[in-house]
């Protein structure tokens, strides 16, 4: 139990400090630069959003073999 409590305190806390992160390498930052404040953050965001699907279906797939081990 203690361990699944601290799995999710480990959860929610990157979870609000995510929106603080950016998702830039150091190309992608000096382009987001030149274009201005907007786009920048637009590009960000834009990173994040791609960066999203491989970790969904890497923990899924985590998910699962933890889920068949239990069993």
């Amino acid at each position: 139990m203690k361990k699944w409590m601290l799995s999710l305190f480990l959860v929610i806390t990157c979870s609000l400090l995510a929106g603080n992160s950016f998702g830039q390498c150091s190309i992608c930052t000096r382009t987001a630069q030149q274009l201005g404040e907007k786009p920048a953050k637009s590009l960000n965001a834009g990173i994040l959003y791609l960066a999203f699907a491989p970790f969904a279906i890497g923990g899924y797939i985590y998910y699962r073999w933890r889920k068949s081990d239990a069993a």
